[in-house]
């Protein structure tokens, strides 16, 4: 079999690329999107002046020659750039907002493409999308195979245990803890809201708000996401390894989101949360003691990859198909 002519050869080199302008690029997503897509070389990156990067007119400019912005902004902020982007009316370029700000509202996809086997071609074709919380995907991605499978009923009583790099705090935190001014380790959100929680009850397939307490360690990134179970509490009372085949089917094999075995004897009765770190995976772990029927289900992520940068990147991989 003949490789490709030179012709052909020459018109891939010569293509295109489509065209990102990451508002909000010098924040800790904006930086980690911006790294991840100048390693892939599948696009060019457009860059605002350090001194414009709150100028709108400079903004809806660079606006006006992509095809696609990334939104690393606080919510409001986050809001009024997709205003502005709108104002361009059919020159208006799609749209992937890493903020908070329209995970759970109408007109958006949600950006986590493993979470239904339709949800990839969803974001694919969608003008707008939702990046996810890090917090939320690993819930996520431990609930909604169980609820839809008819193991976990919407209305459980659920508590959900996190902790994260202090990467995720924002500029604050890490200057803190970086100058050595933080604790090792604390709880927070101790009120029992926080913002992630809308999206996690959403796509979840919940109607019960959970117990949510997330936590922050002394260590830059990574995640544990841990929701613990009584299993003779759920209906037909099932075991572990149900609960296993379960998130075993909904995520397959091959993809970014893998399940590790049961109770996995490379995590014997322990899981630390930096083994994912600058990777875009998350796996999945299922730890059991059959005499008391419980069990903990675990989703490790690195909260800047799967939790952030890296979602971001593959959802912007799906929606310009590159």
């Amino acid at each position: 079999m003949s490789g490709p002519s030179m012709q052909e050869r020459n018109a891939n080199q010569t293509k295109v690329k489509p065209r990102v302008f990451i508002d909000g690029e010098a924040g800790t997503t904006g930086l980690g999107i911006r790294t991840r897509l100048d390693e892939l070389g599948l696009v060019e990156v457009l860059s605002i002046a350090p001194e414009k990067r709150k100028d709108a007119d400079a903004r809806r400019e660079l606006m006006a020659q992509a095809d696609l912005i990334i939104l690393c902004l606080p919510d409001d902020a986050a809001r009024d750039s997709v205003r502005l982007a709108a104002s361009l009316g059919k020159d208006a370029p799609r749209v992937l907002d890493a903020s908070t700000a329209h995970r759970v509202s109408d007109g958006w996809a949600y950006g986590f493409p493993e979470l239904d086997s339709a949800q990839a071609e969803l974001i694919a074709g969608a003008s707008h999308v939702a990046n996810p919380g890090c917090y939320a995907t690993g819930a996520i991605a431990l609930l909604r195979p169980l609820v839809t499978a008819g193991l976990l009923p919407q209305d459980y009583p659920i508590a959900i245990n996190a902790v994260s790099g202090y990467s995720g705090g924002g500029r604050t935190m890490i200057e803190d803890y970086e100058a050595g001014n933080a604790p090792a380790f604390e709880l927070y959100g101790l009120g029992l809201t926080h913002k992630h929680l809308p999206e996690i009850k959403a796509y979840g397939l919940i109607n019960r708000q959970p117990i949510f307490v997330p936590s922050v360690g002394n260590f830059r990134q990574g995640m544990l996401v841990s929701i613990p179970l009584f299993l003779q509490d759920l209906p037909g009372a099932p075991k572990a390894k149900d609960l296993h085949a379960a998130l075993a089917n909904h995520y397959g094999e091959g993809g970014y989101v893998s399940v590790a075995p049961l109770d996995d004897p490379q995590t014997p009765g322990r899981i630390e949360a930096l083994a994912l770190n600058n990777t875009n995976a998350l796996d999945i772990h299922v730890f059991s003691n059959v005499e008391q029927d419980q069990a903990v289900l675990v989703a490790r992520l690195d909260n800047l990859g799967k939790g952030a940068s890296g979602a971001a990147v593959q959802n912007l991989r799906l929606m310009l198909k590159v």
